[in-house]
């Protein structure tokens, strides 16, 4: 069921649609005056969440910050009050108003700003409750306390709702007790460090999961793929799971890693936004499916004109306005390498690693393996989505966001060597065994290269001690796994604690960087800096 449906059963409910007849109305104009904002296919949308304004408050205990030292949205005695169809006047880019709870705040000043471009547009006037409730991540102490520099008044006691919307996650799949979560709604989550390295190939239930929005509910018997090729004569063709059955099967081997793997130490330099990634943002399984290569072939693709194309992967799940997800690559560098995906490590897909199809782009960042896959889009153009054209690009660590320009900024399409220690945690107590201890971890590169040495030290990079590496056969240019290491590490003399430091170097002999400082960006992404952990020690 869509976003959009589950919002009108909401608003049916509780007998509001007819509430808020005038901003339909208003938006209306709105497209037709000011098209730089709005298509006539959102109305619909908008007005739905121009309605859900109205109704009774109920406390969000997901959205008060768990230290109670930022509370977003609680109602002031110092500010004046504004009533829903008074707030919903100000939805232009010269007086731009938003609500969260109780809360009215003018945000104005802050649109060129926002990271997620002009999705930002579709809360004009409204609450933003129901967009925060799909994108998780805004719901972080930094967060909350940015927004309330913004606030100005009160929203009038009739006019506040829940906007808890539990109905949109009723359906979101178990979910293995052992993952750490990151956010709840949508459902973001790493592997521990231990159980990363034991295993070659994770287990299917303890992969790391990255979501942007609900996990969508598929009929497995019913979904379609739909391929087009646009050109002069555009083509287009529909696959179902048994379609795609017929073509050659085909496995690969390799890791899924989020670009922001490893954000929060390159956070602790200047702070980020983003998901406070550890070092568990990485996974490795086989997969397998068919090439895409096949299908296109089979689709009537001109392999001899592939220059300036891109390959847009679109897939079932969709945001609060029901916009689905989106992103591309260049056609190029997807021909050869991208898996139409239906199992992993054996098994079918689970549902949060995108039953029943899936992109597997492996060497790339995890974001354009996209799930749930539901159209394929030879162009000439790139995704058009905020996804692909407002994230995921890169920035030198002089940019602000105020000086971001994404739209001209290259996207990342390839991940640099990384490496990270796994085995001891950090601030954990090891004993020391005839003067080493073991150490244990992983190493990855992107665009198929290959891990040719992990280095490990115990004295600032004095010295530096090989590790023993367990890697996959595939060769250079091919190699998409991860590897995991691991070394016995001597000490010298007998610390009461030591700093432990790990890089790699890939098979283009590219090396991690030692520090953060000099690759920082605002979105902390790309973070491959050499990673350190302290340890206490025990004789």
């Amino acid at each position: 069921m869509s976003l959009k449906t589950l919002l009108l059963r909401n608003l049916i409910r509780h007998s509001k649609i007819t509430s808020f007849a005038p901003i339909f109305i208003q938006r209306q104009s709105y497209n037709k005056n000011e098209r730089h904002y709005w298509t006539s296919s959102r109305n619909t949308a908008v007005a739905l969440l121009a309605s859900v304004v109205i109704g009774s408050a109920v406390k969000d205990q997901e959205n008060v910050n768990k230290k109670g030292d930022v509370e977003a949205g609680e109602k002031r005695s110092d500010l004046p009050t504004f009533t829903a169809e008074e707030v919903s006047k100000h939805d232009s880019k010269k007086s731009f108003w938003v609500i969260y709870k109780h809360g009215v705040y003018d945000v104005t000043s802050f649109l060129p700003s926002h990271p997620g471009g002009e999705q930002i547009f579709n809360a004009g006037g409204l609450s933003i409750e129901p967009f925060w409730n799909v994108y998780g991540m805004h719901k972080t102490k930094e967060i909350f306390e940015l927004l309330e520099s913004y606030r100005i008044g009160n929203l009038h006691d009739d006019d506040v709702v829940d906007h808890s919307d539990d109905e949109f996650w009723a359906k979101e799949p178990y979910r293995d007790k052992r993952l750490i979560i990151k956010t709840a709604k949508p459902f973001n989550a790493e592997i521990p460090p231990k159980l990363q390295v034991e295993h070659f190939n994770t287990p299917n239930e303890l992969f790391y999961v990255r979501q942007h929005m609900p996990v969508p509910d598929i009929n497995e018997n019913e979904h379609k793929l739909t391929v087009t090729i646009v050109g002069k004569t555009t083509k287009v063709k529909e696959f179902t799971l048994k379609d795609l059955r017929k073509f050659k099967p085909v496995s690969v081997n390799a890791a899924l890693m989020c670009a922001g793997n490893r954000r929060s130490e390159m956070n602790k330099v200047k702070p980020v936004k983003g998901l406070s990634w550890t070092t568990g943002a990485i996974s490795n399984a086989e997969w397998s499916g068919v090439l895409l290569r096949d299908v296109l072939l089979h689709c009537g693709l001109d392999t001899e004109n592939i220059d300036d194309k891109h390959v847009i992967l679109t897939g079932a799940d969709t945001d609060a306005t029901g916009t689905q997800f989106s992103t591309s690559l260049p056609l190029r560098d997807a021909l050869d390498t991208v898996l139409l995906a239906t199992h992993m490590n054996g098994a079918p897909l689970p549902p949060d690693h995108g039953r029943p199809l899936r992109a597997v782009a492996p060497g790339a960042p995890a974001v354009r393996s996209v799930k749930w896959l539901q159209s394929i889009t030879i162009s000439t153009e790139e995704s058009s989505s905020h996804w692909h054209q407002r994230d995921y690009r890169s920035f030198n660590p002089s940019t602000t966001w105020e000086t971001a320009d994404f739209p001209t900024a290259p996207p990342v399409y390839s991940l640099p060597v990384t490496s990270a220690i796994c085995d001891p945690e950090d601030g954990e107590t090891v004993t020391v065994e005839d003067g080493h201890i073991e150490v244990r971890g992983y190493a990855y590169s992107g665009g198929g290269a290959r891990v040719l040495r992990v280095d490990v030290s115990a004295d600032g990079g004095a010295s530096w001690r090989a590790a023993r590496l367990r890697q996959h056969a595939a060769p250079p240019a091919r190699h998409f796994a991860w590897t995991l290491w691991s070394a016995r590490l001597p000490l010298a003399g007998a610390p009461a604690q030591v700093e432990i430091w790990v890089k790699a170097t890939d098979s283009n002999f590219n090396t991690q960087p030692e520090k953060f400082n000099d690759i920082w960006n605002i979105r902390g992404i790309l973070s491959n800096a050499y990673h350190k952990i302290k340890v206490n020690l025990k004789y």
